[in-house]
C-alpha cells in the first residue's frame, strides 16, 4: 500500500474518531442552566427563546474549550509522530519537544480558564 494512502487512511480514521461523537443525537436530561435546547416553546418562538444568556455563553465556552482540547490532542500526536520519525536528527527532536512543551502549556491555560469559568458561573452569577 502506498505511503500516501496509508496517511490518508490514518487521518480519515482519526478525524472520524474525533468528529463522529458530536453527531450523536441522544435525548438527555435538560441542563438546568441551559434548559432543553430542543424545546421549541410553541407560539412561534424559536428554539433558543427561553434560554438565559448565561446558558448560551456557557454553551459557547464549553464548545470552544472542547475544540481547544482537540487541538491539544492533535498537536501531541503530531509532535510524537515527529519525534519518533526523527531518526536521531537533533533539530527535529528539539522541534518535537518544543511542540509538546507548548501544547502542555496551552492545555494548562485551557484547564485554568475552564476552572475560572466554572467558578464565575457557579458562585458569582
Amino acid at each position: 500500500m502506498p505511503k500516501i494512502v496509508k496517511r490518508i487512511l490514518i487521518l480519515s480514521c482519526l478525524i472520524a474518531i474525533l468528529v463522529l461523537p458530536y453527531f450523536v443525537f441522544a435525548n438527555t436530561v435538560a441542563n438546568p442552566v441551559v434548559g432543553n435546547l430542543m424545546d421549541v416553546g410553541g407560539g412561534g418562538k424559536g428554539p433558543y427563546e427561553n434560554i438565559p444568556m448565561i446558558g448560551i455563553i456557557g454553551l459557547v465556552v464549553r464548545i470552544v474549550l472542547s475544540l481547544l482540547g482537540i487541538v491539544f490532542l492533535i498537536l501531541m500526536v503530531y509532535a510524537g509522530f515527529s519525534w519518533m520519525t526523527a531518526a536521531g536528527e537533533e533539530e527535529r527532536v528539539t522541534k518535537a519537544k518544543e511542540t509538546i512543551t507548548r501544547a502542555i502549556i496551552g492545555l494548562i491555560i485551557t484547564i485554568g480558564s475552564y476552572a475560572i469559568w466554572i467558578f464565575v458561573s457557579t458562585y458569582l452569577l
